[in-house]
Order: C-alpha cells, then sequence, then structure tokens
C-alpha cells in the first residue's frame, strides 16, 4: 500500500472527521488519498489559520481535527498556531510536507527542518524518512497528543517517503489509548482533610477541568461541601455565573474586574484543580502566596510546585480525582454549610459597565453587557489579545463550558476568526462570535473569506478604538509615553473595514451609537451566515488591571 494512502486510513480509523489546510507540491501525495476519504477538508486562506482552526475545534467538541500544508514556508507558517496550541494544552495532529529525504539538510527548494524548528512548542515532532515506521509514529503520536497534558503534535513527511509501497493493512491497526495518571487514594483523602480544616477555603477550577470534561464533577464536590468556585480565564464558563457558589474570576487582568480576587484574599486553603498558576492570573507570586496553604492537582507533575509553593501535590487528571474527592469528603462525613448567594452576587455588580445611551461615543466596556443581551448560552466565543480580549474576559457573561475559546497563554493576535471557523465547524454549524480589535482583525482577516465560502454563522465584533489599546495603556503608565500605537487612519475613512470584509464574501456594517449597535447585534444574532459588525468605539478607555491581585487599578 502507497504509505500516503496509509497516513489517510490511519487518520480516519484514529477518529479524525475533519481537517483544515492547504495543498502543496510537497503534500499532494497525501492529499490524493485525503480527497477519496471520510474526511471533510476546509481550505483556508493562510497555514497558521489551519492551525488555530484545528486548536478551536478540539476545545469546541473535545474532538482533534487535522492541522495539514505542504512544505517550506507552509510548514513554517504552523510555528505560532502550534505554540498557541501548546501554551493552552489542546491537543491537534499536524502534517507537513517535505522535500524528498535525499535533500535534507541541502538547501533544496522549500525544504526547512521544520521538526526541529517545532519542538519547543509541541509535544512532539517527527521527521519520518523511513516509510515502514508510519504507522508506529502515527500511533504514537495519537496517544502523545491526548495523555497527560494535552498539546500539539507535529508529523513532517517527504515527499519520497509519502510515495513508497509499504506492507500495512489497516485492519491490524489499533488506535491508540491516551493515558493519564491515576490519583492516590491516600493524598486525596489528605486534601479533604485539609479543606475540612479550613476557615475559608476555595476552589480554583482551571482550564484543565474543561479539557477533561469534569466540570460538572467539580460543582457537585464544590456544592457538596458547600465551598465557593473561582475560576481561571481557561475555565471561564465551566461554572454558571449565577451559580451560588460562583465567586469570579482570579487575575491581574481578565480578573481585574471580578469578586474573584476578594474572595481569594481572603482564603486560607486553596485547592487548584487543571491550572498551572502563570503570571496572569497570579500576579506577583508573593501577594498571591501569601499565608494560604495550597493544594495542587493536575495532570502534569511538572506543573506542581513550579510556580506556587505547594503544600500537598496530586498528579492526576481531573475526571479522575474528582469523583474521589467527593467519595473522600462524602466518607468522611465532610460538609460545610454553604455560604449566602448574595455576597458574591453582590460583589460582581459592582464592577458592571450598563451601557449610557446618553453617551455620545460609545464606551468599549459598556459594550460587552450588550453582547451578553443579544446572543445566548449557547453562542461559543473566541478572542485572540488586546484591551478587547482583556475586556471581554471581564465582562462578557458565559454560562457553559467549551463556549469561550480565548487564546490564553500565548495571546495570538489572528486567532479569534480561523478559531471561530473550526468551533462552528466542531459543532456541526454553531453559531460562533469573534471579538477582536480594529488592528486584530487585519490579522488572518483572510479567512472571513473561508467563513463566508462554507457559509457557516460566524459573527466577527470589531471595536475599533483607532489604537493598538493594550500597548497605548502600558506605555502610559509604565513608562509615560505614546508612541507607534495610534491609528487615526482606522476611523477616518481611510481604511475602511465594512468594504473589506464585504469584499471577502461577508456581511458588514459600521456602527457608532448604542440604537445602532442594538439594531446591528439583533442582526448578527439572526445571521445564519458570516456578518461583520464594526462599532465605532472611545479611543482611550482604561482597562482595569495591576502587577498583584490585592491592587488592582480599577478606572471609572
Amino acid at each position: 500500500m502507497v504509505a500516503a494512502d496509509v497516513v489517510v486510513k490511519i487518520l480516519v480509523k484514529e477518529g479524525i472527521t475533519d481537517a483544515f489546510g492547504i495543498p502543496g507540491a510537497g503534500i499532494n501525495a497525501v492529499y490524493k488519498y485525503l480527497n477519496e476519504a471520510p474526511i471533510k477538508h476546509y481550505l483556508m486562506r493562510h497555514e497558521e489559520a489551519a492551525v488555530h482552526a484545528a486548536d478551536a475545534y478540539y476545545r469546541a467538541s473535545g474532538k482533534p481535527a487535522l492541522a495539514i500544508c505542504t512544505s517550506g514556508p507552509g510548514a513554517t507558517n504552523f510555528v505560532t498556531g502550534l505554540y498557541t496550541a501548546w501554551q493552552d494544552s489542546i491537543p491537534l495532529i499536524a502534517i507537513t510536507g517535505q522535500a524528498n529525504s535525499p535533500l535534507l539538510g541541502k538547501g533544496a527548494f522549500q525544504c526547512v527542518d521544520i521538526a526541529e524548528i517545532v519542538k519547543t512548542v509541541s509535544k512532539k515532532s517527527y521527521c519520518v524518512t523511513d516509510a515502514s515506521k508510519i504507522p508506529e509514529v502515527f500511533r504514537e503520536a495519537f496517544e502523545l497528543t491526548r495523555s497527560g497534558r494535552p498539546g500539539p503534535v507535529l508529523i513532517d513527511l517527504p515527499l519520497d517517503i509519502q510515495l513508497k509501497e509499504i506492507d500495512f493493512s489497516i485492519d491490524s491497526y489499533t488506535p491508540s489509548k491516551p493515558a493519564a495518571p491515576k490519583p492516590d487514594k491516600a493524598l486525596i483523602e489528605k486534601a479533604v482533610k485539609m479543606l475540612a480544616a479550613a476557615e475559608n477555603p476555595v476552589i480554583i477550577m482551571g482550564g484543565g477541568v474543561i479539557l477533561s470534561g469534569a466540570e460538572q464533577a467539580l460543582v457537585e464536590f464544590a456544592e457538596y461541601t458547600g465551598i465557593p468556585v473561582i475560576i481561571t480565564y481557561m475555565a471561564k464558563g465551566g461554572i454558571p455565573e449565577a451559580h451560588p457558589l460562583y465567586a469570579g474570576q482570579v487575575g491581574i487582568q481578565v480578573g481585574a474586574a471580578s469578586s474573584g480576587n476578594e474572595v481569594f484574599l481572603g482564603a486560607d486553603v486553596v485547592l487548584g484543580i487543571g491550572c498551572r498558576f502563570t503570571d496572569r492570573h497570579t500576579g506577583a507570586v508573593a501577594v498571591y502566596q501569601g499565608g494560604r496553604k495550597f493544594i495542587h492537582i493536575d495532570i502534569d507533575p511538572n506543573e506542581i510546585g513550579k510556580i506556587v509553593k505547594t503544600e500537598l501535590g496530586i498528579t492526576a487528571d481531573a475526571a479522575d480525582a474528582l469523583p474521589l474527592l467527593l467519595e473522600a469528603a462524602q466518607a468522611s462525613g465532610f460538609v460545610r454549610k454553604a455560604p449566602p448567594a448574595a455576597p458574591f452576587a453582590e460583589l460582581r455588580k459592582k464592577f458592571r459597565h450598563m451601557p449610557d445611551p446618553g453617551k455620545k461615543v460609545i464606551d468599549p466596556r459598556e459594550v460587552y453587557e450588550l453582547i451578553n443581551r443579544h446572543f445566548n448560552d449557547d453562542t461559543i466565543f473566541t478572542t485572540g489579545c488586546g484591551l478587547n480580549q482583556i475586556w471581554s474576559g471581564q465582562y462578557q457573561i458565559i454560562n457553559k463550558p467549551r463556549k469561550y475559546l480565548p487564546s490564553g497563554g500565548a495571546g495570538t493576535l489572528g486567532y479569534d476568526i480561523p478559531g471561530a471557523i473550526g468551533a462552528s465547524v466542531a459543532t456541526g454549524g454553531g453559531k460562533a462570535v469573534c471579538v477582536m480589535g480594529d488592528f486584530g482583525y487585519t490579522f488572518l482577516v483572510e479567512e472571513v473569506a473561508v467563513a463566508a465560502n462554507y457559509n457557516l454563522p460566524v459573527t466577527v465584533l470589531i471595536l475599533n478604538n483607532s489604537y493598538l489599546s493594550l500597548i497605548r495603556q502600558n506605555q502610559k503608565y509604565a513608562y509615560n509615553y505614546e508612541y507607534q500605537v495610534r491609528m487615526p487612519e482606522n476611523k477616518s475613512g481611510l481604511i475602511d473595514y465594512v468594504k473589506v470584509s464585504e469584499g471577502l464574501g461577508a456581511q458588514a456594517e459600521r456602527v457608532s451609537t448604542y440604537a445602532e449597535l442594538e439594531e446591528a447585534l439583533d442582526r448578527a444574532a439572526a445571521a445564519k451566515g458570516t456578518y461583520v459588525v464594526e462599532i465605532l468605539v472611545e479611543d482611550n478607555t482604561d482597562c482595569d488591571m495591576g502587577n498583584d491581585i490585592a491592587h488592582i487599578r480599577h478606572f471609572q
């Protein structure tokens, strides 16, 4: 059997049903058989976008997708997408074409050592130079991408290797079985004892809880013990915001306008599950650590104790650990009276920004309250980086898991639109909304054509403040200057986002008042195809943030 045929048959047996990519001479041998397979291929306009789409496909569905492209610059364009997925622990398989194997290392046309380049932004990378090893490599790749801490895996296939005949039968191929470390029951019982002895314990739900599908198990444990739940940015939607035990987010940016920081600062014992305690969550670690004792449950042993001092570490998948925590709590008789809902609800109210139709210019923070009103809980949101993304994390209400898909650890401009495409495909044509800024829209904007071509219900909301606003705020408050961050042309008419969007096949409109915005959001929410709304907002609105969670600067 031709090796390229083997590759595609393995993809099908491993459960791949959707692929995002761009064909090219270095990968056309595989595309020949992909064309004959029960895999739906989506032709992207940029290779980076293919990886972002595959990334968000998993975030939305819990099922891996394929990103595929040709050699040389096609392959190197995968790097940012792989980095984005790696930072947020997203499993996916990336396949790149390559020059013929005798030409490796000889400077041949579009020949680059992509397997070496991506080593630091993937769980593993392969350049297959022995065609007979393809089944072994693919089984290991599929196992690795979902085992332990998930992440992307890249397989580079030289063209001559794709074309070789190998002895293979798909009937003899056994699909991979992802593995996860099992929790130590004695440590689980110790964790419950620490929580029972605490005066003000809190639970931190991290993104790993969502990835393992364990958010309901965490809520059940919280409800039994009465312990309030704080979420990280990556866990947004893991617990309904109206739940009496939902205490808010923690963080120095996306968690800044939240009750979560205040509740956390009053805690004496913290149970962190599926979180990595990264810098935008903790801020200054000394303040975050304080005198609190930490219990950390994570699938990756390397994360335990890496940033905060951990009193008790348990290496386990959240989906395995949480049922045991509940079982141990029930066996010990540990039942804590749940705190009343009002304090958390009241704390959250003070951070809201309600729309004020009396204002002549739209306050960007108030846009999010309107987004909350006009899109239902089944809407999927994607966002990349900038003040628009931070405000989204602060003010958007998300009540279901896998409905809020941000570029968290990488903060990737350009992730938004292809991410929405992947999420919509993953959910069978579900509504996906990108929340982004005017500058961010120009990153991978060509993917609007992909959404329009496949008639996907992707809505793009552009908050146009004609600034690199996050960088402007940093220059202003950290260095007391402003340089090369203002783009008045984005509002003056020289740059026309409506024409650009329409030229790529979308419906589009520009709004500048609250009344216009309300009507535009109604149309966007009802749209069956691709819709872009450019929203002109105040230029210089600042965003709540700080260097540590105890000293957040709030702007009126």
